[in-house]
């Protein structure tokens, strides 16, 4: 079966040819991050308008990469939720198009799951069960993959995301667009001993997190050190620190509780090269083996939606003519392949 995947959750536009035989064959993304630069954020409005200009254009060049016709097309998949309706919409509405004109099946994809199965696209890819960690702006999930549908939630943020507060932060030392990225560069400028963040929810039994509350320390540290520049780079460094001694510290407590010996970390944050680093020796002390999906595609992409809609079409699901998205879609309401 080959599948094209479309990704129009955000402010990415993704396409992707993935074949059950051969592998992914092509994929593109667009980035809409210059253009979301000067807002400081994503504004869904301008998001959905570029999708529009953006998804057709970026089908064809990945047909054309991926050296496949329309006519050879098996399937279609598209992400169904969570994430803006305007932009879901989008893509949705393209690939179901494309699917009827072409008179093969489509299938709405959870961007969640996506994410979660997106290591399976690799040389090596994990066996289930596994432990995943999905870690991104919109999402801090702890959730054990017994197989393609079969998920259970273990932790969650019970307010900002990882990547969410990574954002926040940067804003907060003015650093630019997209935060994350910047606010990791510059800590690798500080003194990892000059401040110490507190690490959330970690005094505490339980796998959830909590994050705000990191922010607001991270704001009072700035207020307090206005007139030291040099504290920037300590503020950062001190802050991702404490994000990934909490990431880490989850992490090892899940394992410790599930037993199991595969770590699979997914999502945009997974790509902050401290994190690795820091899993990979909470992994190796676990005894546990770390799994990632290649940089690209970390962030959202339309190469995880592709495969993801190909095991949902060979379990047998397909979308009526009539369609819909999700701004919400928790894990816990899919169903196993």
């Amino acid at each position: 079966m080959r599948v094209l995947g479309v990704e129009t959750s955000c402010d990415e536009t993704g396409v992707a040819v993935y074949d059950s035989d051969q592998g992914l064959l092509g994929h593109t993304v667009y980035s809409q991050v210059a253009l979301h630069a000067e807002y400081g954020g994503v504004v869904p409005e301008l998001a959905s308008r570029d999708h529009i200009r953006k998804v057709l254009p970026l089908i064809e060049e990945t047909l054309a990469q991926a050296g496949t016709t329309k006519d050879q097309l098996d399937g279609i998949a598209y992400t169904r939720g969570p994430g803006l309706v305007g932009s879901l919409l989008v893509g949705a509405g393209v690939a179901r198009s494309l699917a009827w004109g072409l008179g093969i099946p489509a299938v709405g994809v959870n961007h969640l799951e996506a994410h979660l199965l997106a290591p399976m696209l690799e040389d090596e890819r994990p066996e289930f069960p596994f432990l995943a960690l999905l870690v991104s702006g919109g999402h801090t999930l702890l959730v054990l993959v017994a197989g393609v549908g079969r998920y259970r939630v273990l932790g969650e943020s019970l307010d900002d995301a990882a990547g969410e507060a990574f954002d926040k932060a940067a804003k907060l030392l003015h650093l630019s667009y997209p935060g994350g990225p910047a606010l990791e560069r510059l800590a690798r400028e500080g003194d990892p001993n000059r401040f110490r963040f507190p690490r959330p929810m970690t005094d505490r039994p339980g796998l959830d997190f909590s994050f705000s509350g990191l922010k607001t320390h991270t704001l009072t540290t700035v207020r307090a050190h206005a007139d030291d520049p040099s504290a920037r780079a300590d503020i950062a460094r001190a802050f991702q620190d404490a994000v990934v001694d909490t990431l880490a510290i989850k992490c090892r407590r899940a394992l410790e509780q599930t037993g199991v010996s595969r770590l699979v970390v997914a999502g945009g944050v997974g790509a902050n090269a401290q994190l690795r680093e820091e899993l990979r020796h909470t992994a190796e002390r676990q005894n546990a083996r770390l799994y990632y999906p290649r940089p690209e595609l970390c962030t959202d992409n339309g190469a995880m939606i592709a495969y993801a809609g190909w095991c949902r079409l060979m379990g047998g699901a397909a979308e009526p003519a009539e369609f819909d998205v999700t701004a919400r879609w928790p894990l816990s309401a899919l169903r196993a392949a």
